[in-house]
């Protein structure tokens, strides 16, 4: 019998993520082990021999992991330019009389891991400022405490291998794709040769970082993800930032979490297990959690539709998705109002159809084309559990190139209308496949719908121009997202300039590690969280007398801290 290391990491264990008790389970004869997070959900590992079908398993959408990917752009060649951390005013911030470097603060990323062995990193000594690495990625060592997969590194075992010849004989960890370590050091990273050639947000932070582990094979190929795009499962987030978390002495030395991931899977409320946990984070004292908001607002991957209010008349709307060469396939996600109820039917480029189908609680099935390849699963649930809402989920593999028209009808009365699709985030596709009709707006990706967490969008700090790529608010149901937006273009990293919210929610941590070291480590505000912090943000930020605010792009402004400290200060 395996052990629950190797459970976790194999492609014959599937993975479930649930908010109840698993003691039953657990005392079952079912081959499974399983992880708790703070007694608030477990991810239970189960062979897949103890699953009648694998299409009962995936479409618990509730309980199956999403998958994240990265929100980046770049990098492309430039020297180190410190204008975005200047119209912030997080250099200003740094000066006396404040002072603000994120002293005694800590900044966890999660992401792909972190040249440990880069001068943004050490200390002037020569010492490394990173408490801690989790590396899920390696299994020869020890895992966290608590935890069962991967290995951790330690602050001392980083210093120890700084000195020898060959550092990564003693800490192999390692950051193959480098978007994990630009965000560090736009974060906190240290000041080299007295700021003249870089230095971060917080340069003397301290820093936690987790390197995520690549989804499982059987989640990759379900998603029809391809193969060189990194793709992270939601479970091993949540583990993530509970390890992150631990890091907080509440009232003392509080912890920054810093997300670059996003996904377009999800009904765009915030009702995610990810997006719940962060929550759950971010309101508790010493702790703030920043979330980017990804690059989706000029992809065409949201449809917003509405039929018109009419008694039981049929009426419909079409929706047509241009698939080019080369695409493997796609997920696509249709969200209802309660209490409407939608059907979906399917025309292929050829001209065959998927007539409409009403499904039940929970149900799917699967149809083939005579003259083409593609095969189409049609999965809904007519209330979701997590959000309350109809789900309608089609899975499409192998789709003749061309244009596709999903047919949206009315089942029954019409109360509402609305109704919004969403294709998955870019990178997760093999080949543009894009709405003729696509809305830019309520494009944010999951989890910066989170309540209580800080979101923020991008902009061009050279002009103040709106990042075309950016996420953009709000959510489905009209939540004020994203709070505020933060540069994100050509943002000077290790490696060149780089764009997207990655970079915008980098800058976020480490202006968010300045307050923090202002609020709880200097006494004058120790019981300060997330929501509160992001209040401070919203109060301080800078505004354009042309705009409306909220506004769907900007939020409530531009991140500025000198404005928030002045307002602080009643100027």
């Amino acid at each position: 019998m395996p052990d629950c290391r190797e459970r976790i990491l194999s492609n014959d264990y599937y993975d479930v993520i649930t908010d109840y008790p698993v003691r039953m389970l657990a005392e079952s004869n079912m081959d499974l082990c399983y992880a708790n997070i703070e007694n608030l959900y477990s991810v239970v590992y189960f062979s897949r021999m103890d699953v009648m079908t694998a299409d009962s398993y995936f479409f618990e959408y509730r309980s199956v992991p999403k998958l994240y990917g990265l929100m980046q752009d770049g990098p492309i060649e430039g020297g180190f330019d410190p204008n975005s951390l200047i119209v912030s005013g997080i250099t200003q911030i740094q000066r006396a009389p404040l002072n603000l470097t994120g002293r005694g603060c800590v900044i966890a990323v999660i992401d792909t891991g972190i040249d440990y062995t880069n001068p943004l990193f050490r200390n002037e000594d020569g010492s490394s400022r990173i408490l801690a690495i989790w590396d899920q990625t390696i299994q020869t060592g020890t895992p966290p405490e608590g935890f069962q997969y991967g290995t951790e590194y330690t602050r001392e075992e980083i210093d120890r291998a700084l000195q020898a010849e060959d550092p990564y004989s003693i800490v192999p960890s390692r950051d193959e794709n480098g978007h994990g370590t630009a965000m560090t050091g736009v974060a906190a990273g240290s000041s080299v040769r007295g700021g003249l050639t870089y230095f971060g947000a917080a340069p003397e932070a301290d820093i936690v970082i987790v390197k995520l582990k690549e989804c499982k094979q059987y989640f990759r190929d379900f998603y029809i993800i391809p193969q060189n795009v990194p793709a992270y499962q939601e479970n091993d987030i949540m583990l993530a930032v509970q390890y992150a978390d631990s890091f907080t002495d509440t009232f003392r030395r509080p912890v920054v979490i810093c997300l670059g991931l996003g996904t377009n899977s999800g009904d765009h409320t915030g009702s995610s297990a990810l997006s719940r946990y962060l929550e759950l984070v971010a309101v508790k004292r010493s702790r703030a959690v920043v979330v980017g908001g990804g690059n989706e607002g000029n992809s065409a991957h949201h449809f917003r539709g509405n039929l018109e209010q009419r008694n039981a008349e049929s009426n419909s709307v079409p929706v047509e998705i241009r698939v080019d060469q080369g695409a493997k396939g796609f997920l696509l996600e249709l969200w209802g109002n309660v209490p409407d109820v939608f059907t979906v039917s399917v025309r292929s480029p050829g001209g065959e159809t998927i007539p409409p189908l009403r499904l039940g609680i929970s149900d799917s099935i699967t149809y083939g084309f005579v003259y083409e390849r593609t095969q189409i699963t049609v999965a809904g649930t007519l209330v979701e559990p997590a959000s309350g809402e109809e789900l309608i989920q089609l899975r499409v593999q192998d789709p003749t190139p061309g244009i596709w028209t999903f047919l949206v009808e009315n089942a029954g009365m019409i109360q509402n209308g609305q109704f919004h699709l969403w294709l998955p985030i870019s990178q997760f596709l093999s080949a543009p496949v894009y709405f003729l009709e696509a809305s830019p707006y309520i494009t944010l990706t999951e989890p910066a719908m989170a309540m209580d967490v800080i979101s923020v969008s991008a902009y061009d700090a050279a002009n103040n121009s709106f990042y075309i790529e950016s996420g953009r608010g709000f959510s489905r149901t009209g939540a004020i997202r994203p709070d505020f937006a933060a540069p994100g273009v050509d943002v000077f990293t290790f490696r060149g300039r780089e764009s997207g919210t990655s970079m915008s929610a980098a800058i976020t941590a480490g202006a968010v590690a300045q307050f923090m070291q202002w609020a709880v480590v200097e006494g004058n505000n120790p019981l300060v969280e997330s929501r509160e912090i992001k209040n401070y943000f919203i109060r301080g930020a800078s505004r354009s007398s042309g705009l409306t605010y909220p506004n769907r792009e900007w939020g409530y402004g531009r991140l500025n801290m000198v404005g928030t400290f002045d307002a602080l200060i009643g100027v």
